[in-house]
């Protein structure tokens, strides 16, 4: 019973979870940010500069702070993202998904979901979080609250520890650029690949180092990676097919298989 309702409790997400998460775990740097624009305001009036630089600085600034929460409200509140509507293209048929594995970073918030989708499959789910090489505050933040899947299994990012081609589906859900070494990574999806059934396929959903998110989180972009550093790390890994979908501007949709 009571998994029952720890299961109810994370597929009906509450209004505005998404950019609630945001605000949260990255708040830090919201107190950072605002306290910077005291004192620039500050600076600007003792001054006494143009009233037009200190209404263009706390442009800037709010430009800066709120733009991130709207572009995260619409992608993880509005956009459908939870709901995995937008998986229906990258399989075939749910029925033939037999073997799932969904792999995070510390931080789950969809492996309940996917077994509301997937109600006839084996689920298990990995989770790859190591605290001293995942220092930011954002994901420790993250991982307190976050509720664990029954039987999550803790692993490191060269072993995941399952049988060679065992698997039909390997999820990767706004996970995968914890993995900040391009070397890392390359191995992981080897071992994403090596479990893999000859069809089985990896889902891996990530913002990219692109325009789009440049202009909505500014300089934090360069906490995700581009669209060439992940073809490569798939190419790398072995993999011979290597589709990517756009789902929003701001996130893509990476579907690889052998």
């Amino acid at each position: 019973m009571e998994k029952r309702k720890t299961r109810i409790m994370v597929t009906n997400r509450k209004k505005f979870q998404g950019v609630l998460n945001i605000l949260s775990f990255n708040r830090h740097f919201y107190v950072i940010g605002l306290l910077v624009l005291a004192i620039a305001l500050t600076v600007l009036l003792l001054l006494k500069l143009p009233t037009i630089i200190v209404w263009i600085t706390i442009s800037a600034f709010v430009y800066g702070l709120v733009t991130p929460l709207l572009v995260s409200a619409y992608v993880y509140d509005f956009s459908g993202y939870y709901s995995f509507k937008w998986l229906q293209p990258h399989i075939n048929d749910n029925t033939s998904v037999i073997k799932i594995v969904n792999i995070n970073a510390g931080f789950d918030e969809t492996s309940f979901i996917l077994q509301t989708k997937f109600p006839t499959s084996e689920i298990k789910v990995f989770d790859f979080y190591n605290k001293k090489q995942h220092t930011e505050p954002a994901i420790v933040r993250a991982r307190n609250v976050s509720l664990t899947y029954p039987n999550t299994q803790q692993i490191t990012t060269n072993k995941i520890p399952l049988k060679d081609k065992s698997t039909d589906l390997v999820f990767l859900l706004s996970a995968a650029h914890e993995i900040r070494n391009n070397k890392e990574k390359e191995t992981f999806l080897k071992e994403c690949k090596r479990i893999c059934k000859p069809e089985g396929k990896i889902i891996m959903v990530e913002h990219l180092r692109d325009v789009p998110n440049f202009l909505a989180f500014s300089i934090g972009f360069t906490h995700f990676f581009s669209r060439k550093t992940w073809k490569n790390a798939f190419k790398n890994a072995g993999f011979s097919k290597i589709e990517e979908v756009k789902f929003t501007p701001f996130m893509s949709v990476f579907n690889c298989s052998n």
